[in-house]
Formats: structure tokens, sequence, C-alpha cells
């Protein structure tokens, strides 16, 4: 069974930047490709950016490509979501997930979610 805490969401203006952090409490976190998700009011939930198991593989969503970077620590057990150029539209719950295939189809373990909210 693996943990994920997220942190570091809260209010921020519109062009400015966040980092999400997720702390794992699984020993063999390596052994897990990480990714983030989030959801926005009324809407479906999406995949925004995975990273391999090593850290030297990042994939993204289009809707961020250029803006977000996902990145893992393995010594710490953490992973994160460097978000830069935030708009409106990127006010949700930002989640953490952990998976045991690269695919995130169906990610094997969740974080409760930070709510990142963006003012324009």
């Amino acid at each position: 069974q693996v943990q994920l805490v997220e942190s570091g969401g809260g209010l921020v203006q519109a062009g400015g930047s966040l980092r999400l952090s997720c702390a794992a409490s699984e020993r063999t976190f390596s052994n897990y490709y990480m990714g983030w998700f989030r959801q926005a009011p009324g809407k479906e939930r999406e995949f925004l950016a995975s990273v391999s198991r090593s850290g030297g593989g990042t994939y993204y969503a289009d809707s961020v490509k250029g803006r977000f970077t996902i990145s893992r620590d393995n010594a710490q057990n953490m992973v994160y979501l460097q978000m830069n150029s935030l708009k409106a539209e990127d006010t949700a719950v930002y989640y953490c997930t952990a998976d045991r295939s690269p695919s995130f189809v169906r990610p094997d373990y969740w974080g409760q979610g930070t709510q990142v909210t963006v003012s324009s």
C-alpha cells in the first residue's frame, strides 16, 4: 500500500508559479511510475504529467506542456510538479498518483489532492 500526500497548493495570481510536492510512504518508491492529475469543478479528471521510475523520462499533456515540469527524488520518496505561467483555467484539485505501469489509465494509488486556485 502506497500512501501519497500532496502539499504546496494555494491561491496564486494568473501568470504566477506554484510547486506541488508529493511525499510517498513506500520504501520501494522507485518501483512506481509517478504522475499528476487534476480535476476542476464540473469536469472530468485530467492527466497532466508522468515521470519514469528513474526520473529520466517524462510525459506531458498538451494542456500543460512547456509550462509544467514533473520531477522526482527517489532518495527522498518525493515527486514534484513545478507549475509556471498559471492560468485561471488551471484552477483545480491536483492529485499525485503512483502506477506500476507507465500507462496511467487507472493509477494504482492516489493522494487526497491539493487545491490550486488561480485568480485572473
